[in-house]
């Protein structure tokens, strides 16, 4: 194993937040609509003290691996993550390939989220088939871990059957799982270095998420620690009420059509409809934006914190906080 290669308990610790500052735990999510200036965001970003950079993958917008490579050749200390790099699009064996890429330019500093993506995507956009999600998930993580941890790979499973003799090195990134539903939570605390929620209210990561978490990672025979769960905060520099609900509606407006966002919320207690009705959309603002039902950014006992300037869902004090964090 290289050198740079730090330690497993070493590695999670410092991935998880146990001992960093409240700076270091938030992260910034970056639009990659423009690979160009995505880069400019995350130079800019870095240089004004910002810690985590996470990037989705959009089957219409530039590759984000691509995007990452690039920024890390131009930054020096933030950290790069993937939240998520859809699985059914990639062999894993390709993947890899691209995070040992990433990891050569930018030393320790990436993070490799990947999830299963939505059947309405997968099956509609790219006329693949998604039937058992996270079965697929599992294996495709085991094949993706070995490859990176261990440099090679024998796996003969329901989905993949790899055989790899050498990889050319190994590079122990962090292997993060997109988490939704309880049972995604639970493989995330079996299998995965930490659990990407996207849009998951605060009160259901602390009721749902992080128990589930928690009890499969007790569980798990794999020895590593705990794994992190990375909470996803919108954010929007404005106090102008009407017209947060209205770019908030046509956001999840999107969302309320993906079968896994929509239990989700109605999981959450925040049912959401997709007729002329706003359901639960409001509701779910308001229990956001309310200072007495929305913990301080302090007293989320979360690990990473991912922004997105998209939307305003926290009181303004609380954006003055994590903006200038």
């Amino acid at each position: 194993m290289d050198d740079k290669n730090i330690q497993d308990s070493d590695l999670q610790d410092s991935f998880a937040g146990r001992h960093q500052t409240l700076r270091e735990r938030i992260g910034l999510v970056v639009d990659g609509s423009d690979a160009a200036a995505a880069v400019t965001t995350i130079t800019t970003a870095e240089a004004a003290g910002v810690r985590q950079i996470w990037m989705t993958q959009s089957p219409f917008n530039p590759d984000t691996t691509t995007i990452f490579a690039s920024a890390a050749a131009k930054t020096s200390v933030v950290r790069l993550g993937t939240a998520i790099i859809p699985i059914y699009l990639r062999h894993p064996l390709a993947l890899a390939q691209q995070a040992l890429a990433i990891d050569d330019i930018a030393p320790g500093r990436f993070r490799l989220g990947i999830g299963p993506s939505h059947r309405p995507l997968i099956e509609g956009v790219y006329g693949l088939s998604q039937t058992t999600p996270l079965a697929y998930m599992r294996e495709y993580l085991q094949v993706l871990r070995a490859a990176l941890w261990e440099g090679k790979v024998n796996h003969h499973g329901h989905f993949f059957n790899v055989v790899v003799a050498s990889m050319s090195r190994t590079a122990k990134i962090p292997l993060l799982i997109s988490t939704l539903g309880e049972k995604a939570f639970l493989l995330a605390g079996e299998i995965s270095d930490g659990a990407l929620s996207w849009l998951c209210p605060v009160q259901y990561l602390l009721k749902t998420g992080l128990p589930a978490l928690r009890k499969a990672s007790a569980s798990s025979t794999s020895g590593r620690l705990e794994p992190p769960l990375v909470a996803h905060v919108l954010v929007a520099l404005s106090q102008d009420g009407p017209l947060i609900l209205e770019k908030g509606h046509e956001m999840l407006g999107y969302y309320a059509k993906l079968p896994f966002y929509a239990k989700m919320f109605t999981d959450a207690g925040f049912p959401i409809t997709t007729n002329d009705d706003d359901g639960g959309e409001t509701s779910l603002f308001v229990m956001l934006a309310t200072d007495d039902r929305f913990p301080s950014i302090n007293a989320i006992n979360l690990s990473p914190i991912l922004i997105n300037t998209g939307i305003v869902l926290i009181d303004a004090n609380a954006c003055t906080l994590v903006v200038t964090t």
